[in-house]
């Protein structure tokens, strides 16, 4: 008797062929990004406009270099987020649907690490901005905290406990 997440083949989980699980894995995929890319373009486009503001010329020479590295993290992101669409269309209709999933899947992995970046310096630079507290640190960090929960922990989590070994 096969393990129960094993098809026919020694295949797991669903009883699919390589490339209709491709197919499936790309969607999935794809409907994913698209949150990801909307997060990261409403984000970096506003940190595009900043440096356009009065604001932006009070700011520290430290503030200033936190609010640089946060732009060029935002880009990466985009570009790590929007690579699985041309990497789909350049390769389309080629036959390397299973490989250009793997790596559309770890461009959008490197995204979610950039944005993750992106969001935390974001945050950095603003309650900077907002306050003069000693307190900024702590609060950027328990969100950080926060992120690395709901992003990485919880998921893999999730995958430990629910996969079958």
């Amino acid at each position: 008797m096969s393990h129960p997440q094993q098809g026919e083949g020694g295949r797991r989980g669903r009883d699919e062929t390589e490339e209709e699980r491709a197919d499936r894995m790309w969607q999935e995929l794809i409907q994913e990004v698209r949150v990801a890319q909307m997060g990261v373009q409403i984000l970096f486009g506003f940190l595009l406009t900043v440096v356009f503001t009065s604001k932006y010329a009070e700011l520290s020479d430290a503030d200033q270099k936190i609010y640089i590295v946060t732009v060029v993290l935002g880009a990466c992101a985009t570009g790590a987020l929007i690579g699985p669409v041309s990497l789909h269309r350049l390769v389309s209709g080629r036959r390397v649907k299973p490989q250009a999933v793997r790596w559309a899947s770890r461009l959008t992995m490197l995204g979610l690490l950039l944005l993750f970046a992106t969001t935390t310096a974001s945050l950095l630079l603003i309650l900077r901005v907002a306050t003069d507290d000693g307190f900024v640190p702590y609060l950027v960090a328990g969100v950080v905290v926060w992120y690395l929960l709901c992003w990485f922990a919880l998921p893999m989590w999730t995958r430990h406990r629910h996969t079958a070994p």
